[in-house]
């Protein structure tokens, strides 16, 4: 139940639905129970004897509903005659359904607003969290389960969250109001019939027991599916390469089975209990018609005809509500499961945040420094002690081994990874101290990988400054080498680049994230690897865009070809998370050490 009310609290101001909510279903609940009440007169109206027609007994208590029907009918016929009764009571029926059904309309028309709001604040808080998540977070989460809590058990939380409502307060109160009319007409009939309640209510109890369980398996197969999915339309190209098609069709088609026999057994239990309490209910119905109608053909029966015949309308509506709320517990379970599912990931708190005492980041200065710095994943040691400055205006790079730490040490910065021990500084400032949106404003990133998205140029490139003039997209991307392939195109800045870029080349799309990071126009660059994935034609025009970019800015390299930051002012060495080297090109050449063994290993390879 505590999974339950918190899923329910998504749905405030939940008062702005439930009090028109239950004042409309009471109104339908009371006309549509009267529909069947009503069924008593009509009956009365339409086969009392003429000899009956005349008599007129007292006016009975008001409480005593059907002997207040029967005395109006009677009233009637008496008064106007039969057919005048009778097109009463029909008027009175029509005018009780056409009512009833009015309130059901507005009734439902609620409570779908109440599943789209909540179905609104739920997905909101789950993408929010997200989004605020710390990036380590991404590594070890499949990106298909995500997609899945955030998309359908969501939805499936809105549809059970808001079916409960509706059985937790419609369908009981439908309920008592049957069996309120059921005991105004037999006392004795309704309390022997209405055995088939706990009956029923156990029996599906045993069926829909181990629909929890079932229901979370489903959820983490369907997650496990999309994360397949993914992973296959964007590895296509290397799946098409390696002549491994046949594999990854059967590792989906695996896992789609496990899915389909989980959704097969939820099926066939949840499918059971509807048609169990059907069977049972109607069981009771022909019992009741077997002992009334016995009673009744040997004059024993306290009920007339029309009366029991009314009775035996109105037990059968019993079974609606009670048949409802079989389902709906049915359902539950698997709402509940995936409820669990979308709240931890609500629950799931970012381990990087701003501290209470954040402040905004001014104007950058004068200095980074790295002081005795140390980071590990889990257990694995990533960086050991590592002490250094970067000071404003300058070039440094960052060079050594594959692992050795390099990008690592890059994303300690922007603060996308936290350090175990040691302090980063900004102007003497420690960035655990500094408001990260205000650290990251001061810093632009061009990674190996060129992240874009499926819009156009412009919208990529304006992507931290919507607010930007096309005049200050077209200077960004003349600095950046890109203006003249961008004409080229078919709509110039208004095209459409595709899903992550893929309608442009290797070259092109770096040249759009250079252009990116020109018009955020900071003060910091951190390039990670920016040219290595490229020709050499587009290589050298991206190298000419980054050293635009770099001019009169400082600057955090990665480099995997040497070559291109010979002329850094400072080139740091790091072997297996530890500097072994630092200074500039020709001192580090002069050596003989680690560095002059990559210059001169890549200088033959080439």
């Amino acid at each position: 139940m505590k999974t339950y009310f918190r899923l329910l609290s998504f749905a405030k101001p939940i008062e702005k639905f439930a009090i028109p909510y239950i004042l409309t279903t009471l109104l339908f609940i009371f006309f549509n129970t009267l529909n069947f009440a009503l069924l008593a007169p009509l009956l009365e109206a339409l086969f009392l004897p003429a000899k009956q027609a005349d008599l007129v007994t007292e006016k009975p208590d008001m409480w005593d509903v059907m002997a207040t029907f029967k005395y109006y009918v009677h009233y009637f016929t008496s008064e106007y005659g039969s057919w005048t009764a009778l097109k009463l009571v029909c008027g009175t029926l029509v005018v009780a359904n056409l009512l009833a059904n009015v309130f059901k309309y507005f009734s439902q028309k609620i409570m779908e607003d109440l599943r789209a709001h909540t179905l609104l604040n739920l997905r909101k808080s789950v993408f929010d969290n997200v989004m605020d998540l710390h990036i380590g977070f991404f590594t070890n989460e499949r990106k298909g389960d995500i997609i899945s809590k955030v998309s359908s058990d969501v939805q499936v939380v809105q549809f059970s969250v808001t079916s409960t409502l509706q059985v937790v307060f419609k369908e009981p109160v439908q309920l008592i109001a049957y069996v309120v009319f059921l005991f105004l007409i037999s006392v004795k009939l309704t309390l022997y019939s209405l055995l088939v309640i706990p009956v029923s209510g156990w029996i599906i109890a045993l069926i829909v027991k181990r629909l929890k369980a079932q229901a979370t398996s489903s959820h983490q197969s369907l997650g496990i599916m999309l994360s397949l999915l993914d992973e296959a339309l964007t590895g296509m190209k290397i799946i098409k390469a390696f002549n491994a098609t046949e594999f990854v069709k059967n590792r989906f088609n695996q896992e789609n089975q496990r899915y389909t026999r989980i959704i097969k057994s939820m099926a066939r239990r949840q499918q059971l209990g509807s048609p169990v309490s059907e069977f049972l209910g109607v069981s009771m119905v022909a019992v009741i018609l077997l002992y009334g109608g016995s009673l009744i053909l040997s004059g024993t029966s306290e009920l007339e005809a029309p009366a029991f015949i009314a009775y035996l309308a109105l037990f059968s509506q019993v079974l609606r509500p009670a048949k409802a709320m079989t389902d709906a517990f049915s359902n539950i379970h698997s709402g509940i499961a995936a409820g669990e599912r979308v709240l931890e990931l609500i629950d799931t708190k970012s381990e990087i945040n701003d501290a209470k005492d954040a402040v905004v980041l001014g104007d950058f200065q004068h200095s980074i420094q790295f002081d005795n710095v140390t980071f590990a994943y889990d257990t694995k040691p990533v960086l050991d002690s590592i002490s250094m400055v970067i000071r404003k205006g300058q070039t440094v790079a960052l060079v050594g081994p594959s692992g050795g730490g390099k990008s690592t040490l890059m994303d300690l910065i922007p603060r996308f990874n936290e350090c175990q021990s040691g302090r980063i500084l900004i102007d003497d400032k420690d960035i655990r101290k500094i408001k990260m949106s205000s650290l990251r404003s001061k810093m632009g990133i061009v990674n190996q990988e060129s992240i874009l998205f499926n819009d156009t140029i412009y919208n990529n490139i304006a992507f931290g400054k919507p607010s930007a003039s096309i005049e200050e997209v077209e200077a960004a991307a003349r600095i950046a080498n890109a203006h003249d392939f961008i004409l080229k195109t078919a709509e110039g800045y208004q095209t459409n680049i595709g899903d992550r870029g893929m309608k442009l080349s290797g070259g092109q799309k770096q040249r759009i994230s250079i252009a990116r990071a020109v018009l955020a126009n900071p003060p910091i660059m951190l390039l990670d690897e920016a040219t290595s994935a490229l020709d050499t034609e587009s290589e050298k025009l991206v190298q000419d865009a980054l050293t635009k970019l770099m001019q009169n800015r400082t600057s955090l390299i990665i480099a995997h070809r040497l070559s291109t930051i010979q002329n850094a002012d400072r080139i740091i060495v790091l072997d297996a998370g530890k500097i072994v080297e630092e200074g500039t090109h020709l001192e580090l050449m002069r050596r003989n050490g680690l560095y002059k063994k990559l210059v001169e290993m890549q200088t033959f390879n080439d």
